[in-house]
């Protein structure tokens, strides 16, 4: 990509070759981080090795800053789920997406089946959230909590976007999305007003049973604007866009990337990769103009200079982590050096400044990215 360049790095460095940063509980190192969020000024990683959230109030002036803020964790040395089985309402099993709504931080604690806020910003460690969807209480854990599914449980709820005016959540292990109207956080235990991609608010089928316009495997992040709404389904290896914005569960995608057809399942393993295909993309963001998608297992980022709205298989324009668009290895079977990936897991992009969760590499990086 003409002009990008990596400019911060959070986690350790490696020691060199293809051998990966270190992994641990400690400051300044991370272990498979799969979610971040930035304005610019302040971070949120989910550490989700580690079962722990981090928070910098100030952007990083140095690679391998260590944060001001641990969640999940009574301290910057501790892991485990739970908080070592110990707490399971500051506790955290596998947090996935992180963000800031309304000046208020939002974390979908995945393998606890649930979503909790804060509020404001926590300052403190271990800090105790204040806000709870998917269970009726801090101590419920299990997913669909222990039932069948219904519009205001999840099972595997790994990332959420405020869209407009619509709060949707990405209820992966359900195969399904669910929103919420009104531009808001939702209360606790409402209901959903929108349910994409099953028949009823009790199934949970792959596809539904055959892959479509308006089906989900995988459905990992969900971006977008009053344009164009955006799911990186990555179990069918696509991107599914909707414009405008779907209104119910019988509007199909207006938009297909990844693959030939909306009723189309391949995966593409070996290379030439092109600029065209993917596989398991996770993350999805995108500004007034651009998309970016990371397309997980071939290692790379893929931006479209031009959102789409309408279309299948529109080709990427650009790449970040591959010297082209046919390559996909892991750090490019080279080294891991500041502009190489290894499983880009999660983003966050604020002006031109793109964060990647490169969680095969147990860091955090920056990225400046100008418009052409």
């Amino acid at each position: 990509m003409s002009g990008a360049r990596p400019v911060r790095r959070l986690g350790g460095a490696s020691p060199g070759g293809l051998m990966l940063p270190p992994a641990a509980a400690e400051p300044g190192l991370m272990y498979a981080p799969r979610g971040v969020w930035h304005d610019g000024e302040r971070v949120v990683v989910a550490d989700t090795g580690n079962h722990r959230v981090l928070i910098w109030h100030e952007f990083p002036t140095a690679d391998g800053q260590p944060a001001d803020v641990v969640l999940g964790q009574a301290d910057q040395y501790s892991e485990g789920p739970a908080a070592g089985r110990t707490s399971t309402r500051t506790g955290l099993n596998l947090p996935t997406g992180v963000g800031v709504i309304d000046g208020n931080l939002v974390v979908a604690d995945a393998w606890h089946h649930r979503l909790l806020a804060w509020d404001g910003i926590p300052t403190s460690n271990f800090e105790a959230p204040d806000w709870l969807l998917g269970q009726s209480s801090w101590s419920e854990v299990d997913a669909n909590a222990g039932s069948e599914p219904s519009l205001n449980t999840f099972y595997w709820p790994f990332n959420f976007a405020m869209v407009a005016d619509t709060f949707w959540v990405t209820d992966t292990g359900n195969r399904r999305i669910l929103g919420w109207r009104g531009g808001r956080l939702p209360e606790p235990g409402a209901a959903a007003d929108v349910l994409l991609g099953q028949d009823d608010p009790f199934s949970r089928l792959d596809n539904r049973g055959a892959i479509g316009a308006n089906t989900f495997r995988w459905p990992h992040a969900i971006a977008g604007d009053e344009r164009c709404v955006y799911v990186a389904d990555a179990g069918d290896h696509r991107v599914l866009g909707w414009s405008p914005s779907p209104q119910s569960d019988s509007d199909p995608a207006s938009v297909v990337l990844g693959q030939i057809d909306a009723s189309t399942l391949d995966e593409f393993k070996i290379r030439p990769q092109g600029a065209n295909r993917l596989r398991f993309p996770y993350a999805v963001v995108d500004d007034d103009s651009r998309l970016f998608v990371a397309d997980t297992s071939n290692n790379r980022i893929l931006v479209w200079l031009n959102k789409p709205t309408q279309g299948t298989g529109v080709p990427a324009d650009q790449v970040l982590g591959q010297p082209d668009m046919d390559a996909n290895g892991e750090n490019r079977w080279d080294a891991v050096l500041d502009d190489s990936l290894c499983w880009p897991y999660g983003m966050s992009l604020s002006g031109d400044l793109l964060a990647i969760a490169d969680s095969g590499n147990n860091r955090v990086m920056f990225w400046n990215v100008p418009q052409p």
